[in-house]
């Protein structure tokens, strides 16, 4: 079926109301669960049972705390809402844009929570923390004493009710006043802010949580500004020794959405994986919100959440959550839940495969800037990782690893090892021995023009013709023993040796053919969300219809020996 591109009406939205109908059941609270405190909805009996693959959370922002958390029926409605979710721990925010929630409503709100078997965590969001500066009170000024100080103390008061704390993102820094301009010096932005951070971490939020709370654990969340963190103050690899804990931003909205960059879901899959290789346990999950969403974008951040290989989920925010357009993406979500938990376990313990796709960390990719969310949009299965690996099976270098001072040790090598290597135009343009780019095993690929920074001329790739499309896919896709026949925006994550996950970004159902060099027939293991009836198989070869908005995960049974 020929791809028609991706209108901005949602035809999805009537298959979801149809899951949505036929999934009732399965959601219903237990017949004498009136409040949601008394007895346990048959969901959130089932994400106690997943615990260990996957849980699900939700934010209490401070001004939250304050609206819904303060009598005894805000506090019920909020539990009810949560069990009806699946969410099992939430976290109690002290801290926003200025304001401190109430210290006894924060301790009732955790009590009552604890007693109805949640776990509770606090956090803090450190906007309008301190003076106005000439970027906006979203990134404060941490040279300023004010903010520094109340940071000091917002922390000794969070670490004084909680044993973990979470601080959201925009802990990061945009200020260029007087004072950030004389302690810079001679360093560049990015250098100083990062040190600056750091500094900050270590003397106004560890140093006074730990001195108030010593079992404190202490999590930085990362936003999903991967491409340039270190502009903002955020040295992954420093801040993520520093900090107890890491969790990742894979809020990646609607694609249609100019408003919010009009970003690849599959965005929330790199960063997810990326982050967590830079992490490794220290990374506990992701983030997303409805913020710019449908309910079927809404749910693919969390399917993108869980493929990435996420523990928890926070939902942000319950108040948010409760109003617009969100009530139908809840809908939409609680629907999926069942398969959500199914695709967390069917993962669990396997290894991500794919065309390694490294971004050195603090590397600015300039005109390359998240073309890694694209690329994977051409059914191409991307490894995101740190570092050129030189012994991946292909490879696909962007202008960012220019950053890494081994490429140009190990560019040679993996040219001469007969290898794929795909080089963006931009980093071919400017790497010192532009002869190996000639190799046999080299394409080069032209990345749209487009400012640095901005992602909407990423979208054209949807238009490639096919006859390119089948050769940069074939090309990579041949050291793996997989050939695949799709449109573009369907993705391929390969799990272990044994496993296929293909998910379908499109409004269209799609046509998909998958081959393998193993010789065995292959089996659907799940289908998100709801069966796939037209799948059929023959050795080595499965063919199906993919809905529009959906993933399959595909069993080869004996590739594995």
């Amino acid at each position: 079926m020929k791809n028609r591109g991706y209108p901005s009406s949602r035809v999805a939205f009537g298959l979801l109301f149809v899951v949505l109908s036929e999934s009732a059941a399965m959601f219903a609270a237990s017949p004498d669960d009136h409040d949601g405190t008394s007895a346990v909805p048959r969901i959130w009996a089932m994400a106690k049972e997943y615990d260990d693959c996957i849980r699900f959370s939700t934010l209490f922002t401070a001004q939250n705390v304050r609206d819904h958390l303060a009598t005894s029926e805000g506090l019920a409605r909020a539990i009810r809402w949560c069990k009806q979710t699946a969410v099992t721990h939430v976290y109690l925010e002290t801290f926003r844009g200025g304001f401190t929630a109430d210290r006894d409503t924060l301790l009732q709100a955790k009590r009552v929570f604890e007693e109805a078997g949640f776990l509770v965590s606090g956090c803090v969001t450190t906007t309008s923390i301190g003076k106005t500066h000439v970027k906006g009170q979203l990134f404060p000024c941490f040279t300023d004493p004010v903010s520094r100080e109340t940071l000091d103390r917002v922390f000794r008061f969070t670490a004084s009710l909680f044993d973990e704390i979470m601080v959201d993102d925009f802990f990061a820094t945009r200020c260029e006043c007087d004072r950030c301009i004389h302690a810079r010096g001679e360093k560049s932005w990015s250098e100083f802010r990062c040190d600056l951070m750091l500094d900050v971490s270590r003397r106004y939020v560890l140093q006074p949580a730990r001195q108030v709370n010593p079992d404190v654990t202490v999590i930085l969340k990362y936003p999903r500004w991967y491409g340039s963190f270190q502009k903002r103050g955020y040295d992954v690899v420093h801040e993520t020794e520093l900090y107890d804990k890491i969790w990742v931003g894979t809020e990646t909205r609607d694609p249609d959405n100019k408003k919010w960059g009009k970003k690849s879901q599959y965005g929330a899959f790199y960063l997810m994986q990326w982050l967590g290789r830079i992490g490794g346990d220290k990374c506990g999950g992701g983030w997303f919100d409805p913020f710019g969403t449908s309910p079927a974008t809404y749910v693919e951040q969390a399917r993108q959440t869980v493929l990435g290989g996420a523990r928890e989920a926070v939902l942000f925010c319950y108040g948010s959550l409760q109003n617009g357009t969100a009530p139908a993406n809840v809908d939409a979500f609680r629907a999926e839940l069942p398969r959500l938990f199914e695709l967390a376990r069917l993962i669990r313990g396997k290894q991500i495969r794919g065309v390694a796709a490294p971004k050195p960390p603090n590397s600015d990719g300039e005109e390359d800037r998240h073309f890694y969310d694209f690329l994977a949009l051409l059914g191409i299965p991307l490894l995101p990782c740190t570092a050129v690996p030189e012994d991946a099976q292909a490879v696909f270098l962007a202008f960012q690893t220019l950053t890494a001072h081994t490429l140009v040790d190990k560019l040679p090598r993996m040219v001469a090892s007969g290898k794929p290597v795909l080089v963006t135009d931009h980093l071919a343009e400017a790497f010192p021995a532009t002869t190996l780019l000639t190799a046999p095993n080299v394409r080069i690929f032209e990345v749209p023009e487009h400012d640095p920074g901005q992602s909407d001329a990423y979208w054209s790739l949807m238009d490639i013709p096919e006859d390119r499309l089948r050769a940069v896919r074939g090309f990579l896709l041949r050291p793996f023993g997989l050939k695949l026949i799709a449109p573009t925006r369907v993705a391929l994550y390969l799990f272990d040796e044994d496993l296929v996950v293909i998910e379908n970004f499109n409004d269209t159902d799609t046509e998909v053919v998958l081959t393998s060099q193993v010789q065995v027939h292959p089996t659907v293991a799940l289908a998100v969300p709801s069966d796939i009836n037209t799948f059929s198989s023959e050795k080595g070869i499965a063919r199906f219809v993919l809905p529009s908005r959906s993933l399959i995960a595909v069993r080869f049974p004996d590739a594995a020996k």
